[in-house]
């Protein structure tokens, strides 16, 4: 049998809680009783869940029923348990008994107004190849998803990279404390979430910077020199004591991009060309947004600061494949031939629409370039002029039909030409119909919008849509 994670003891040490029924040993952690695996500690988050959901209290027989090995609860519940009086915050001590008892590993943290996630994940894979390792899943960025990554890590971690995020000044300083990373990385700073700034971008700014407090003696702050905040985060940075490394098109730079050409020859992805501390190389990466070239730049000087040699980290970058909902791709079948449709439905802002249009119209197509999109969330007042200001860069990216869904994305709708609108609707789930109707051979077709807007939607009824069509017309030969 494999160590345990956890025994019941450690758990009591770290908590302060107290042991009701038989001692016990887990293997993972758990807050969902969909995604539990038998052997999981299942913790009892209490307070009623956004969207109507219960008190986790009231999942404790499902999750024994599906093999929990033991819980941590706040209330008498069935089974064998560690009872604290929160189970949130005893789930950050756990965290933080984790992150000590492994203290030997280099940690990294990873924030930004877009590509986190992506970072995060491509930190994971040149960590996984480096040795024993920990890595945020998912999106597991906030108040509940970094003590419960830092939770699950593994004793004999060599090294950890954590995803950060925020809605709201604040929210990242405690977590950064948690972690105390040795190398953090602020991917970029733009205007998101700024609903809940009063003072817009400059507030967003100031709050990704929070990330410095955590950063242990002597660490390393990873930002992005294309970034007009960049003396902003710089300064912060040094005041907090960081050694700072920048990646951008500018000399200079620590990680200088120089060039990025996706290629044209069948093969999934680009050709990077940059110049490292001095050194020129140039290497594949299986991703072909534009915005990936910053982006293995940032992997590339936080893989260093986490001492993992420059090979294996380019190793991990030719094998990274795009995320789902974050550039992934796959080929549909339509009546006469292929459409290429390009998920990028997870979530979306100015700057990441305007990355992803970048990238479609650097993409050789031997149709039309099409886009789908729903609702940008949280842009405060200026909303619509985001959304209208759209046409530009679509405009740029040589975009030939675009759809949109939403209220917000009417502003879009009605500051395009004519010969560019393929179809408007009012929900995303509307729209779907529209956009299969509009597909022809050789198309490449990019789904882009909030997670509140549901663009996934789009994605999935395509799918559904040509699946079930090549089902019938099987059926009928």
């Amino acid at each position: 049998m494999s160590e345990p994670l956890w025994t019941s003891d450690e758990i009591l040490a770290a908590t302060g809680g107290a042991l009701v029924g038989e001692a016990f040993a887990v293997t993972g952690i758990s807050i969902d009783t969909r995604s539990l695996e038998p052997g999981d500690l299942f913790v009892a988050l209490g307070g009623a869940r956004v969207g109507g959901a219960r008190d986790g209290h009231d999942f404790v027989d499902q999750a024994l029923a599906a093999g929990a090995a033991g819980v941590l609860a706040s209330q008498p519940v069935a089974g064998s348990q560690i009872r604290v009086h929160d189970t949130l915050a005893a789930l950050e001590a756990l965290g933080v008994a984790a992150r000590v008892r492994a203290g030997k590993a280099r940690r990294g943290a990873v924030t930004g107004s877009v590509g986190k996630t992506s970072v995060t994940q491509a930190l994971a894979a040149g960590l996984a190849l480096a040795g024993p390792s920990h890595a945020s899943i998912k999106s597991y960025n906030n108040h509940i998803g970094v003590p419960l990554t830092l939770a699950r890590m593994p004793r004999n971690t060599e090294r950890a990279v954590f995803e950060v995020g925020m809605n709201h000044a604040g929210e990242i300083l405690p977590l950064t404390r948690m972690i105390q990373p040795h190398a953090v990385a602020i991917t970029t700073v733009g205007p998101v979430h700024i609903e809940n700034f009063p003072d817009g971008e400059t507030g967003v700014a100031r709050a990704k910077a929070e990330i410095f407090a955590g950063l242990a003696p002597g660490g390393v702050a990873v930002l992005n020199a294309d970034n007009r905040w960049l003396s902003l985060l710089q300064g912060e940075a040094e005041t907090a004591g960081a050694r700072v490394a920048r990646f951008g098109s500018a000399e200079g730079c620590e990680a200088q991009l120089t060039g990025f050409a996706p290629f044209t020859d069948g093969r999934e992805g680009a050709l990077v060309s940059a110049r490292l501390h001095g050194r020129d190389l140039s290497f594949p990466i299986r991703q072909s947004g534009q915005h990936w070239g910053l982006n293995s730049l940032a992997t590339l000087l936080m893989l260093e600061a986490l001492d993992v040699d420059l090979e294996t980290g380019l190793a991990a970058l030719a094998d990274f494949a795009p995320l789902a909902g974050r550039g992934a791709e796959r080929t549909i079948q339509v009546d006469g031939g292929e459409v290429v449709l390009i998920d990028e439905s997870y979530n979306a802002n100015p700057i990441s629409m305007a990355a992803a249009l970048a990238s479609l119209g650097a993409r050789p197509v031997s149709g039309r370039r099409i886009v789908a999109l729903t609702d940008m969330l949280e842009l405060g007042p200026d909303a619509l002029r985001f959304h209208a200001d759209l046409a530009a860069p679509i405009a740029q990216a040589k975009v030939d039909l675009v759809f949109c869904a939403g209220p917000l994305m009417r502003a879009l709708w009605e500051a395009l030409p004519p010969t560019r609108q393929g179809g408007y609707a009012t929900d995303a789930a509307e729209l779907a119909a529209q956009v299969a109707a509009g597909l022809r051979p050789g198309d490449a077709i990019m789904i882009k919008g909030s997670n509140g807007s549901r663009a996934g939607t789009i994605v999935s009824a395509l799918a559904t849509a040509f699946a079930r069509d090549r089902a019938a017309e099987g059926a009928t030969r």
